[in-house]
């Protein structure tokens, strides 16, 4: 259960975020842009990083294969990261919170801080910025409209994308200058 400090600290950002929330939410009406927004908060689901996981040793036959382990178990780092603090702090969706914002995609799980999406999509595109810089700078635009989705399909506030963002960097940049040399010299 979150400490009663935490709890009214997200009541006052969650009052404070609503109106930026709930204009952001409105493109929503239009069918494109719901559309577009389902189908890369669908993609970031997994979908799309497990493609590209399993394409590394492909695309770079030296030391894909490693690359790819390293996303993997960072990955999963992200993965327990971000559902402890879920579990821990406990803060409600927009659309839940707020029957005027709209749930454009169901939820993956219940709470909303941080973004689940925004962090691994982040993570995985600080690694890649290292380790293949050109990769990252093509998947960078679907990167940016993932996180944009969180908040646009009601699943977010800005605050969650924005923590997910800072979470997601700090472990990918931890898994790339303190794993990646252990991990290409094992399966490089």
């Amino acid at each position: 259960m979150p400490s009663s400090k935490a709890s009214r600290f997200f009541e006052a950002v969650d009052q404070r975020e609503f109106a930026l929330c709930q204009t952001i939410n409105r493109s929503l009406r239009f069918r494109p842009v719901h559309g577009y927004f389902q189908l890369t908060s669908k993609l970031g689901d997994g979908w799309f990083w497990y493609a590209l996981i399993l394409a590394l040793p492909l695309l770079r036959p030296q030391d894909g294969l490693a690359i790819a382990l390293l996303m993997v178990a960072t990955g999963l780092t992200c993965t327990m990261s971000y559902k402890l603090l879920k579990r821990w702090l406990i803060r409600e969706r927009p659309f839940i919170s707020f029957p005027s914002i709209s749930c454009g995609t169901p939820p993956l799980d219940r709470y909303s801080f941080p973004s689940g999406h925004t962090l691994h999509a982040v993570c995985f595109n600080t690694m890649l910025a290292v380790m293949m810089p050109g990769l990252a700078w093509l998947i960078l635009p679907f990167t940016f409209s993932v996180a944009a989705s969180r908040v646009v399909l009601g699943l977010h506030y800005p605050s969650d994308v924005a923590a997910g963002a800072v979470i997601g960097a700090s472990l990918g940049l931890t898994a790339v200058y303190g794993f990646s040399d252990w991990f290409v010299a094992m399966f490089g």
